[in-house]
Order: structure tokens, then sequence, then C-alpha cells
């Protein structure tokens, strides 16, 4: 695994996963956006509607966006129709059905990392849930889905400032290249065919830009040479680097816990077979000659 430099360059955080059992992470960079853990989903809260472009498997597309969910389901989820999944649980929750996106992960939400950043002509956000269990390489002859899985690498961004539509998509362009730089330089690898991966099958991405004119500046481009481009590449790339570290770590952990729990089990079943010794005759007679 190549050791990775860039991420130390962005203070990360994994804010549901600190001790004393934080629920709700408030951005310094957009005033009055929230993210919280809620039952079985992160809720991005904006301040006021913004515009928005995402992959989101429910309300995806381009429109206007007020939240966006990222619901954790089970790795074995039956996902037939995923929008009226998503939608049934947003009514659930109570959230109004307009203005939101719906993403779906596999990943534990404790391991969702955040990151964020003023950079005086656009305050960003960051928030990522990463593993690499279905990792792949684009361009590269592989399996196909027919139907839709949850997503692995889910990214939720947003910036507090003024985009042009051109420059939107030119930020989930950077942020896509980030991703794929993160996975790079941690050697994750397509199962099926050794290739560094670029992704994974299922990832998918929302980005949401308040419009404002706070910092009287206007963003058309947002690509590696901009600043708002490079900040967005590396906000995503430490914040991708941190989950997917954070997923490992306890993967690492669970596999050396079965593994112990699997030495006691061939312990114990190897003392049960074992024959007992004979007894000696002095005491199957009760100790009498």
């Amino acid at each position: 695994m190549k050791e990775v430099q860039e991420a130390k360059e962005v203070q990360v955080k994994l804010p549901f996963k600190a001790e004393g059992g934080e629920k709700t992470f408030r951005s310094k960079m957009w005033p009055g956006l929230v993210l919280e853990w809620r039952e079985e989903h992160l809720l991005l809260e904006l301040p006021s509607e913004s515009d928005s472009i995402s992959s989101a498997v429910y309300g995806g597309g381009a429109g206007r966006l007020k939240r966006a969910v990222n619901q954790f389901v089970s790795r074995d989820y039956e996902c037939s129709n995923p929008v009226q999944d998503m939608q049934n649980k947003l009514l659930e929750w109570g959230y109004p059905l307009e203005g939101c996106a719906g993403l779906m992960t596999a990943v534990p939400l404790e391991h969702a990392a955040v990151a964020e950043a003023d950079i005086g002509s656009a305050g960003i956000v960051c928030c990522v849930t990463a593993a690499a269990g279905n990792a792949a390489r684009a361009g590269s002859e592989r399996s196909v889905l027919a139907a839709y899985r949850p997503g692995t690498i889910n990214i939720m961004l947003g910036i507090d400032g003024w985009l042009s539509q051109s420059a939107m998509v030119n930020a989930v362009m950077t942020a896509t290249e980030a991703k794929a730089a993160a996975l790079a330089d941690l050697g994750v690898t397509d199962a099926e065919n050794g290739l560094i991966a670029t992704g994974t099958t299922t990832d998918a991405i929302v980005l949401a830009v308040s419009g404002s004119r706070r910092y009287a500046a206007e963003h058309v481009y947002a690509g590696t040479a901009t600043d708002l481009g490079g900040a967005v590449g590396r906000l995503v790339y430490s914040a991708v680097t941190e989950s997917l570290r954070s997923v490992m770590a306890a993967k690492s952990v669970s596999r050396a816990q079965e593994e112990a729990l699997q030495a006691t089990h061939r312990v114990h079943a190897e003392a049960s077979q074992t024959t007992p010794s004979a007894l000696p005759r002095d005491a199957e007679n009760g100790g009498r000659k």
C-alpha cells in the first residue's frame, strides 16, 4: 500500500465514531448546514433550498434540493424497487418528498468521514461513506449488474457559493477523480482483474450549491487548476481515504476476534475428544491392595 500524504493537508473527522455518541455535525463553512445521524440514516439538512445535481437513486438528476438522506441497508438488501423503498422510508421518517435526494449504503454509518474548508471564495463541506468490497476499474472488461445495488462510496458535497451549471458538473468530475486517486493510493484493486480500482460498482454522489453571493465570487470552472476544484479534490480525497481506513480497521478487528473465537472453539473441541488416561489400579480399587 502506498503511503498517503495528501490527506494530511485536510482535517477529517469521523464525527459519529467519537466517544460520547455524537449524533450531530454542524458545519462551520456553510452556516446552517447540519448533518445528523438518525435511525438507519444520515440526514444532510441544508439551510435553504439549493441547486443540485446528483446520481441519487431517489430524487437524482438536476434540480432544487433541501435535504439529502444516506440510508443504511444490509448487504443482502432486496433491491428490486429501491425508489419505492426509499420513498416509503422518507414518509416513515416524516420528510417531505419534494427537494429530497436519497442514497443507500451498506457501510455502517459510524464510518462516515467529514471534511470542510473555507477557500475565501466558497465554503465547502464533504461527507463520505466508503467501503471497497465491490471495487471496480472503469474502462476494463468486467461483470455487470442487472439490478440496483446499495452505493458503496457515497459522496455528499455541499458548496456555499455561486457556481455556474457547467462548474457544478466540473466539481462532480473533480470529486470523482479525487475518489479514484484515493483508491489508487490505498492500493485498492478490482477483484476480477487485479487492476487498480477507480471506484466501486455502485458509487453515488450528491452536489448541492447554495448560490450565495456572500463571497462575491463567481465560479465558472471547478477543475483541479482552480481554487475551488483544488479544494474539492483535497476534501473528497481525504474523506474517502479516512472512511475507507476506518472500515478496513473495523474489519481487521472483526477478523482477529473471529479467528480468536475459532481458535478457542478448536481448543475446546480437541480437549473434549481427548481420551482420559486410565486411572491407576489402586484408584480403581478404591485404594485397596
